[in-house]
């Protein structure tokens, strides 16, 4: 089965790392598999491990933007002749229909969570777009039923695809000048205002000295947010990063202050590496966390999060009884195999009905 994923950029967000792990494991399950995007780290990864890229440009919600990239998936249609297109989130499928067009080649999305007020649009638009739309999360297939899709959407739990460090804590940690014994906080998120780091630092200013933040991402808020970080202790902006295993290895507890999300592999892959969460109680945020593995906080309440931070930071018995609980909890409910057959069955029969 020929599959084309079309999504905006490969870079460091959980979508694009979803994408790249079902492209690398999709030979597995009899895939041959393409990923259209404006590129980024992970779809250079992608290219030396063998799967085939195309460079589509971001459509940036502009009506030319939007004709650019349809142009261009349209060209990697052509090339690639897919049998199936997953579109990664509202905007990807828009381009993705209209690029198709006239093919009749299935076009499915995965729908990875929009802020509460845009709902009712997405829902909108991929009851036009979509032969059949997968969320990441029970919380966002209500939302989504709640504001008019049908059918129902299909809900196939993030999963994360394993990856070992490739080097170890005391390496990373004296490659970016942090002393062994400091409790490092790290947040794996874009600096754009869904993350809200602007919260985090304000719980960073209640946490109080003798630990560190790394922020661990890029964005439009960079210089907003360094500014604002200034003079508080131990902060640390770590910009975009390929080597996440490296960090959460050298990591004592993660960080996720949204305020929204879908199911966020970023917490996921700190489960994975028995870290402690503190994240908002948003979404899919809850069902990650079900198993344990941390803490779940209120939206935009630093006290909270701070409170939660120290427990972690400068408790290690704590930290080690969470950190394996989630490691156990990620390990049943967000198998990698599992999803993949997930996603084989679906994209089969949508194949099927061509």
């Amino acid at each position: 089965m020929r599959v084309l994923h079309v999504i905006s950029e490969m870079g460091a967000g959980g979508a694009e790392a979803l994408v790249a792990g079902m492209a690398r494991t999709g030979p597995e399950f009899g895939w041959q598999t393409a990923v259209a995007s404006a590129g980024g780290h992970r779809a250079d990864a992608l290219r030396r491990h063998g799967v085939p890229t195309f460079t589509v440009p971001a459509p940036h919600r502009k009506a030319a933007g939007v004709l650019r990239a349809t142009a261009a998936t349209r060209s990697a249609i052509k090339d690639f002749r897919p049998e199936v297109v997953l579109a990664h989130n509202v905007s990807a499928s828009m381009v993705a229909r209209l690029a198709l067009l006239p093919r009749r080649v299935p076009l499915l999305t995965v729908f990875h969570g929009v802020a509460d007020a845009d709902y009712a649009g997405a829902a909108r638009i991929l009851r036009r777009t979509s032969r059949a739309v997968v969320t990441v999360a029970e919380a966002t297939a209500a939302r989504l039923r709640a504001a008019g899709l049908t059918p129902d959407p299909v809900v196939i739990p993030n999963a994360v695809f394993p990856q070992e460090p490739r080097v170890d804590r005391a390496t990373v940690r004296a490659a970016l000048g942090a002393p062994s014994e400091v409790p490092v906080a790290l947040c794996l998120a874009r600096l754009e205002p869904q993350k809200r780091h602007d919260v985090l630092l304000e719980a960073w200013k209640r946490v109080g000295g003798g630990a560190e933040l790394w922020l661990a991402g890029d964005g439009s808020l960079r210089r907003s947010l360094e500014r604002n970080a200034a003079g508080l202790p131990g902060v640390r902006f770590l910009g975009n990063r390929p080597d996440v295993p490296d960090l959460l290895a050298a990591a004592d507890v993660t960080v996720l202050t949204s305020d929204w999300e879908g199911m966020p592999v970023a917490v996921l892959e700190s489960l994975a590496a028995g870290r402690p969460v503190v994240a908002t109680e948003v979404d899919g945020v809850g069902e990650a966390l079900a198993g344990g593995g941390g803490l779940v906080v209120p939206r935009r309440n630093p006290e909270a999060a701070a409170e939660a931070l120290r427990l972690f930071l400068f408790d290690a018995g704590k930290r080690a009884v969470e950190g394996a609980a989630g490691q156990a909890s990620v390990s049943r409910a967000h198998n990698p195999c599992v999803l993949m057959r997930s996603y084989d069955e679906l994209l089969r029969e949508w194949e099927g009905r061509r």
